[in-house]
Order: C-alpha cells, then sequence, then structure tokens
C-alpha cells in the first residue's frame, strides 16, 4: 500500500511541473554531467537513440492524420462562402510569405554550418534525386508500400488528396473524417506521451554533445534563435503590417496596440487555440470587427494560419541541411517551401507539436529520418522560449487578416478601432 502512494506521490510531483521546466532542468543537469564526465557520458546514447527512434515511429501516422484532419475541417460550408474563400487565400498569401522569409534568414545567417550533430547516424544521400523524378514519386503506385516505407512526399500527396475528397463527398464522408480526427487526436496524445521521456532524452544528449564539444553546440542554438526572431520581426513589420496598410487601408501602428493583450497571452501561452478566445474578444471589442467575420475568420485562422510555425519549420529544415552539407537546387528548395506550407496548414495549435512534422519535411527531399530525428533532438531543449515567440506572428496573421476580411465585407467599426469609441464588453 505504501509502495502504491509513493509511486502516486511521485508521479504527481514529476507531472506537476510544466514539460518545458523539466527539459529545461534535464538541460542544465546534462550540461553539469558533460562538463564533469567529458567523453564518459557517451555510455548513454541509447536514451537519446531510443528518443529518437520513437519519433521517428510516430512521424508518418501523425503526418498522415493531421494534414487529411486539418484540410477534412475546411469543409464546413460556413467556412467557404464569400469570407471563407478571401480567407483561405489571405492566409496561405502569409503562410507562403513566412516559408519565404524564414528560408532567406537561414540562407543568410547559416545556423547549421560547421555543426556537428550527436550519435551515429547513416549519412545523408551524397544527392537527392532529381526535380523531376521526385515530382513523379509524389503520386505511390501503392499507397499502402508508400506509408511502409515512410515515402513522406507520396504520404503528404495521399492526405491531401484524402481531404480533398472528403471536403467533395460532403456528408457522406463525415465517418472517415471523424475516422482521421479521432487518429489525429489519438497521435497527438502519443507525441505527449513521447515527450514526457524528452527531459531523460535531453539529459543524454546534451550531456553528449557538451562532453565532446564543450560548449560550441549552444552557438548554433543562438543562431537559431536570432533566425527566429529576425524572421518574426520581418513577418510582422513587413507582411502583416503591410497587409494591414494596403489591404485595410488603416494604421499598422493603431493595428498593433490594439493587438497587443492577443499577442501578449499568444507569447505567454505558445498556443494558438488556447489564445483564441483572447484574440476573439480583441477582435470584437478592440478592433471592432462584426461578428460574422469573427466566427469564421479566427476559428478557421486557430487551426491553419500558422506563420511562425512555418517559418520555424523552414529555418529548422534549412539548418539541417546546412549541418550535414547537403545543397539543394532552386526547383529542389521550392519543393520543400511547397511542403513546408502543406504540413505547417496541418499542424496541432499546441506547444512543439511542430518539430514532430519536421522529419516529414526533410523526407521529402531525400533526408533520410535518422537525420530528422537528429535534429529534432538538438533542438528540443531551446524550444520552448523558440515556441513563445512563434506564436506572436501566429496571432497577429489572424488578426491581420480578420481586419483586411472585416474591411472588405462592411463588417468593421471604424471608430471602435481607431479607439474613437469605448470597447464594448459581451456579457
Amino acid at each position: 500500500m505504501t509502495s502504491d502512494t509513493d509511486r502516486s506521490l511521485v508521479a504527481r510531483y514529476w507531472t506537476g511541473f510544466a514539460l518545458w521546466k523539466r527539459i529545461f532542468a534535464a538541460l542544465l543537469l546534462g550540461t553539469a554531467a558533460g562538463l564533469l564526465f567529458g567523453e564518459a557520458m557517451l555510455a548513454l546514447a541509447w536514451m537519446g537513440e531510443l528518443f529518437l527512434r520513437l519519433i521517428r515511429m510516430l512521424v508518418v501516422p501523425l503526418v498522415l492524420s493531421v494534414v487529411v484532419s486539418g484540410l477534412a475541417g475546411l469543409g464546413d460550408p460556413r467556412r467557404l462562402g464569400s469570407i471563407g474563400i478571401r480567407t483561405l487565400l489571405l492566409y496561405l498569401f502569409t503562410t507562403a510569405c513566412a516559408v519565404g522569409i524564414g528560408i532567406a534568414v537561414a540562407m543568410l545567417i547559416q545556423p547549421g554550418v560547421g555543426v556537428v550533430l550527436a550519435l551515429d547516424a547513416p549519412p545523408p544521400s551524397a544527392e537527392a534525386p532529381g526535380f523531376g523524378r521526385q515530382l513523379l514519386e509524389i503520386v505511390p503506385v501503392n499507397p499502402v508500400d508508400a506509408l511502409a516505407k515512410g515515402a513522406m512526399l507520396s504520404v503528404i500527396f495521399l492526405a491531401i488528396l484524402v481531404g480533398v475528397g472528403c471536403i467533395l463527398a460532403g456528408e457522406e464522408a463525415q465517418p472517415l473524417v471523424k475516422l482521421f480526427d479521432a487518429a489525429a487526436a489519438v497521435f497527438l496524445k502519443l507525441v505527449g506521451l513521447v515527450m514526457e521521456l524528452a527531459p531523460f532524452a535531453v539529459f543524454a544528449l546534451i550531456a553528449i554533445a557538451v562532453g565532446t564539444d564543450g560548449f560550441a553546440a549552444f552557438l548554433s542554438i543562438l543562431k537559431i534563435a536570432l533566425c527566429v526572431v529576425i524572421g518574426v520581426s520581418v513577418q510582422l513589420g513587413v507582411v502583416h503590417a503591410g497587409l494591414v496598410r494596403f489591404g485595410a487601408r488603416l494604421s499598422p501602428l493603431r493595428f498593433f496596440r490594439n493587438a497587443s493583450e492577443a499577442m501578449l497571452m499568444g507569447f505567454s501561452t505558445a498556443s494558438s487555440s488556447a489564445t483564441l478566445p483572447v484574440v476573439m474578444q480583441v477582435a470584437s471589442d478592440r478592433m471592432g470587427i462584426g461578428k460574422p467575420v469573427v466566427s469564421t475568420v479566427l476559428p478557421l485562422g486557430a487551426s491553419m494560419s500558422m506563420d511562425g510555425t512555418a517559418m520555424y519549420m523552414a529555418i529548422l529544415c534549412l539548418f539541417g541541411l546546412q549541418a550535414f552539407g547537403v545543397a539543394l537546387s532552386p526547383a529542389q528548395l521550392l519543393l520543400m517551401a511547397v511542403v513546408t506550407m502543406t504540413v505547417a496548414l496541418g499542424t496541432a495549435p499546441i506547444p512543439g507539436s511542430s518539430l514532430f512534422l519536421i522529419a516529414g519535411i526533410l523526407a521529402s527531399i531525400g533526408i533520410p529520418p535518422e537525420q530528422a530525428a537528429l535534429i529534432v533532438a538538438f533542438v528540443l531543449p531551446f524550444d520552448r522560449p523558440l515556441d513563445m515567440i512563434r506564436t506572436v506572428p501566429n496571432v497577429t496573421s489572424d488578426l491581420a487578416v480578420a481586419t483586411v476580411v472585416a474591411r472588405h465585407e462592411g463588417e468593421l467599426d471604424l471608430a471602435r478601432f481607431n479607439g474613437e469609441a469605448d470597447p464594448v464588453r459581451q456579457p
């Protein structure tokens, strides 16, 4: 009886701390262990390898289920009317800009150059398949075989077709939609379970990295953080501000002042879905956006407007390519950008979910899952503050698109937006 009570107390004590705090503590302990014991920490390599194998195990079913679920979720007729079409196009535009900015910043700063990732893994292909061959391989001759082999381009293509088919089939496809919704929920729960092992894996991986390379590994993380900060700043100050200025003919400064409460909430929670109630309240009370737009544009944005996530995935993919010495042709870089956009649209709006989808993007350009998993493990200890930063453009994208749509639909109270009328709090 006492033993059961003790186990219960340990479990509650362990889960009573936020995961990011446990990971940060493991980071500190791993750094200290690496400095004290040096290369002897290589004996813990199996802990990191176990975690990496679990990541690889979940990638294919997770990508398939979340992309189908995300696309099929757009089939609600209320979301696909005149407001919905304009909203979808604007969200695709901002996401494309985010991916382009992420690639450009990573190519400029080159955070992956000189990085040596821990653990043994087979070397990446010396030459990625040609662009024409990649296009042909997108269409699987046998979808089941593509799933079994983890042919990620084929998996994503299949997921897109199934999602579009669900939209076209309408009500008859609802049982299948519910199945993929349930599958996405299950695999995201499994991701949560795997993440409970993250502190142990982080301890081992950081101890190995510091024990073999000293503090050199942290310099690359600082470069990644610099890429994220610069990219987010450009996305906010150029893309979103420009969208408000030229798309809605309104003051960007006023927009950001109105949006500040939602931006702070997004930064603190690192979750677009958790911030949605505040975003809807800000849109209605501070910006004067009408209910038809608030109830249509913002819930849609919480599930598919992932500017910061798309940018972050693009930066990490370039980081990995640079670390492994893989150079892409312009056509292959474009293909990677398109795949990144597609995967970002299906990313769950919860902290850390994007990391597990990076392997799918890298697999589409010839990077084996072993290398992709190494990148995830390398960045994982530092993901929480980066996640907080990249959630901010997710939030401002929702509000910027809602403002533009409301302006064109005649659903914007200019006096409220400009602060000439007192905010009205809804009961």
